[in-house]
């Protein structure tokens, strides 16, 4: 309930929040509505042993790919808990300018949330909330993309992907394999065909882009908060040392077996955030 109420609360923030995910549930019910009903019962596939292996196939991968937007949507992205009471940081603010550069590694303050936040902590303008490595927060989930939710949402673009190469794929096998039927019942399937065809080549090539940007920002790990500030700086380096790329991805996806890395669970992956002590001295 608590986070059903906090979905609503960013849809009445961010209406392009709520258009978004109705644009993708419309999009993939379309998929699977032509692939269903125009695509397999073709005269290319509908007598082929394949088709109902190919029914079966393509809505498990939509099952899959409603699961892990519907996990991305409602997960906690990582939010950094206010304070039972007001904290005055009038002394802060009030004091000399302090030193302009930061370790990303120490706690800070928040002048928005008039909170403290851990390290690598941003702050969402949508959400109005500091967020635990934030990369960004997307109207396509209504929510932002963080340390907690970042796995269900690449796992959302994979599958979309797939659906989208899957579906692709078997409008080309309809189109080459042999015809049949009547005129009009042609003319109904190439239409299908032809929307279902530039349906997944748009968001195939969309949701690409922005899997490779995630598993960069992964693997150099570095969000994209974190991209455009080195871009600012002239030493792009930060002083953290490097980590194994492994070890990287399974602090995404978590430390158990890989093939859990493509399900939407939380086996493996840390139940929430360990928040160190706050820090002694002035952030």
């Amino acid at each position: 309930m608590a986070a059903a109420a906090a979905a609503a609360a960013r849809c009445g923030r961010d209406p392009c929040g709520a258009l978004c995910p109705l644009l993708a549930y419309l999009s993939v019910g379309y998929a699977d509505y032509a692939v269903l009903a125009h695509v397999l019962p073709g005269p290319a596939l509908r007598g082929s042993p394949w088709c109902p292996f190919h029914a079966v196939t393509f809505n498990l991968i939509v099952l899959l790919l409603l699961a892990c937007h519907t996990r991305a949507v409602f997960a906690d992205p990582g939010t950094v808990p206010l304070p039972g009471t007001a904290i005055d940081f009038s002394d802060l603010r009030s004091a000399a300018p302090r030193k302009t550069e930061q370790s990303p590694e120490e706690w800070t303050v928040c002048s928005r949330c008039e909170a403290y936040r851990p390290p690598r902590a941003h702050h969402c303008r949508v959400c109005h909330r500091c967020v635990r490595r934030m990369d960004h927060h997307c109207p396509w989930i209504n929510n932002c993309v963080g340390e907690l939710n970042q796995k269900y949402f690449i796992q959302f673009l994979f599958y979309a992907g797939l659906a989208s190469a899957y579906a692709a794929g078997l409008v080309l096998v309809a189109w080459l394999g042999p015809a049949g039927g009547d005129g009009a019942e042609n003319r109904v399937q190439t239409a299908h065909c032809i929307v279902l065809l530039l349906e997944s080549l748009l968001f195939g090539a969309f949701v690409t882009i922005v899997f490779y940007d995630q598993v960069v920002s992964i693997i150099t790990d570095e969000p994209a908060p974190e991209q455009l500030r080195s871009r600012g700086l002239k030493e792009a380096k930060r002083p953290r040392g490097c980590r194994a790329k492994l070890a990287l991805l399974q602090g995404v996806f978590g430390s158990g077996c890989v093939l859990a890395w493509l399900f939407p669970c939380s086996c493996g992956t840390p139940a929430g955030p360990a928040y160190a002590p706050l820090p002694t001295c002035d952030v």
